[in-house]
């Protein structure tokens, strides 16, 4: 009898001990309690919302000489995050990973430019469709290279493309051989460079840092090699409850105009999809 006393004396504390190491469920941030699978409550009870990104003007980039992230997508996270009450924080990820940086919880969304495929259907739940765009091929103001012969004059080019990124695929999908680099940013300065014949970017990123009076004035965007045509979303963990969340927000932010005017700030307007 005293052994099993002695034994049962011993499961009780332990199952005491677990019990008492256990975190609290996160609560919101009106003091309701939540469950802890509720990714808004996770990030209310953090106070902030991590942003994985990359510099991709005019989405997501840096003024020179600022550490502060701005673009139409940036200042759409402000705003989202601001409506979560919390604060919005970006973080650079590197792009072919960015669905594990989300499963593994070190972001809580992708927001940046972020084509809507296969691929990222499959790894993610995303918000509604907010933005077209389609990939280009950019290449030295002064190259004359005849592009009318679509793809057999494509072949022709030495590329170069962001790991992981829309253009690659779209390259790939061609049979298209390519270098890999970290960001679409990087792959203009090869071109630039003269490292590259060609990149493949997005036209969104192209029309504001190409041509005449941008940051590079040397390159243009080839004509008639849009190779895709795209839609981009946000995403986050599958069934994660910040979908609707953000559904809800970026609704009522398109109906209020701020939708509106922060794509005209960033020269983006023409490509928003009417919600």
């Amino acid at each position: 009898m005293k052994k099993l006393a002695l034994v049962l004396a011993v499961v009780l504390s332990l199952c005491c001990f677990a019990a008492c190491g256990k975190e609290a469920a996160p609560t919101a941030t009106d003091g309701s309690s939540t469950t802890a699978a509720s990714d808004v409550a996770a990030v209310q009870a953090k106070g902030k919302m991590v942003v994985g990104i990359t510099d991709f003007a005019p989405m997501d980039y840096k003024d020179e000489g600022s550490d502060e992230w701005i673009g139409f997508d940036a200042d759409m996270a402000k705003a989202f995050a601001e409506e979560l009450g919390v604060e919005a924080e970006f973080i650079e990820i590197n792009w072919d990973k960015k669905s594990m940086e989300l499963e593994t919880g070190a972001i809580d969304v992708v927001w940046n430019g972020m084509t809507y495929d296969d691929e990222v259907a499959a790894q993610m739940a995303t918000g509604t469709p907010y933005c077209k765009n389609a990939q280009v091929v950019v290449v030295k103001a002064e190259n004359n290279t005849d592009l009318s012969g679509g793809v057999d004059a494509l072949k022709a080019l030495s590329f170069v493309a962001e790991n992981g990124s829309a253009g690659a695929k779209a390259l790939e999908a061609e049979q298209i051989a390519y270098t890999a680099v970290d960001t679409q940013a990087k792959a203009l300065m090869e071109v630039a460079s003269g490292s590259a014949d060609a990149c493949v970017i997005d036209l969104l990123m192209a029309g504001a840092m190409v041509g005449e009076g941008t940051s590079y004035d040397n390159l243009k965007i080839a004509e008639g090699t849009e190779l895709t045509s795209e839609e981009y979303v946000v995403g986050f963990r599958k069934g994660s409850d910040m979908v609707e969340a953000f559904n809800s927000f970026w609704k009522k932010a398109y109906d209020a105009g701020t939708v509106k005017a922060t794509a005209e700030k960033y020269d983006v307007a023409q490509n928003i999809i009417p919600q």
